[in-house]
């Protein structure tokens, strides 16, 4: 199934800067922010020293974050019908999700997270999304768990492992394909899915071939699309994604690595974390 996912484009205005409570990696090299008054989603990724975050925390949907899908359940995303969908920052009308517990400890920072329905804004207590975040170099190292504890069982849906959003100025998606050759795209409105190769990274670039790179060696497919409004709420999007079914009892976990750099130095770094765990 090709999953449309269209989050935030309708989205309530953002929680002021100043009342949110961000929390900070630092290693000299690179800084990477979460922000806990929206489920302690990744909302920062810059240079250490820079203000310029590529990330997009335009709301509580945008982030770099767990999202999840089951089935269609009668909810309505402002006139949309929609799904049974946890997401970690919150909803729609940026409710933000609940954060159990968050610690920095040995220079990683850790979190516990109920999200919320997107739609309907519910708490879902029924899951568990947690995250272990560190920095190695210039690479911030991601582990994300999500436990589904509730009773239904739902059909097998396209997840988004994680949701990447940049901003707008990065505005190329460069992949590997099944063919091994490098892919250039400027997907548009909706969703455009990819087949990635046996090189499993992808990164969003502006004209000058420089931004940020996702190295996702569980996935085999990318959902794409880029807003062009010409306003605030323009961005990229893309997200890693594997077929599955939220179950009673479900634990999932992955792990993915971020990057800042121009994309022939990505393209090296990630093609050798590959080849060592090959």
């Amino acid at each position: 199934m090709r999953l449309i996912i269209a989050l935030c484009l309708l989205a309530a205005p953002v929680i002021a800067q100043d009342l949110e409570r961000w929390v900070y990696l630092d290693n000299g090299q690179v800084r990477l922010g979460a922000n806990l008054s929206a489920g302690a989603c990744i909302g920062w990724f810059s240079s250490s020293g820079s203000k310029n975050n590529l990330l997009n925390a335009y709301d509580v949907g945008r982030y770099l974050q767990q999202s999840y899908y089951g089935d269609t359940d009668g909810s309505d995303w402002n006139g949309k019908p929609w799904r049974y969908n946890p997401v970690q920052g919150g909803s729609w009308r940026n409710e933000p999700a609940q954060v159990v517990e968050s610690r920095e400890e040995k220079d990683q920072l850790y979190a516990k997270i109920h999200p919320r329905h997107w739609a309907t804004g519910e708490l879902l207590k029924e899951v568990s999304m947690e995250q272990w975040l560190r920095l190695e170099g210039k690479l911030a190292r991601l582990k994300f768990k999500m436990t589904y504890s509730g009773e239904k069982q739902h059909r097998p849906y396209h997840q988004e492992l994680p949701a990447l959003f940049v901003k707008s100025v990065l505005d190329t998606l460069v992949f590997v394909g099944e063919d091994g050759s490098l892919q250039r795209k400027q997907p548009g409105f909706p969703n455009e899915l990819f087949r990635l190769g046996p090189k499993p990274w992808a990164a969003w670039v502006d004209a000058q071939d420089s931004g940020l790179g996702l190295y996702v060696p569980h996935a085999e497919e990318l959902t794409s699309y880029r807003v062009r409004n010409g306003n605030v709420g323009d961005c990229s999007y893309c997200a890693p994604i594997r077929t599955f079914a939220l179950k009673p009892g479900l634990v999932f976990e992955y792990e993915a690595v971020l990057m800042i750099g121009r994309l022939e130095e990505i393209r090296v770094v990630f093609e050798k974390l590959r080849a060592e765990e090959s």
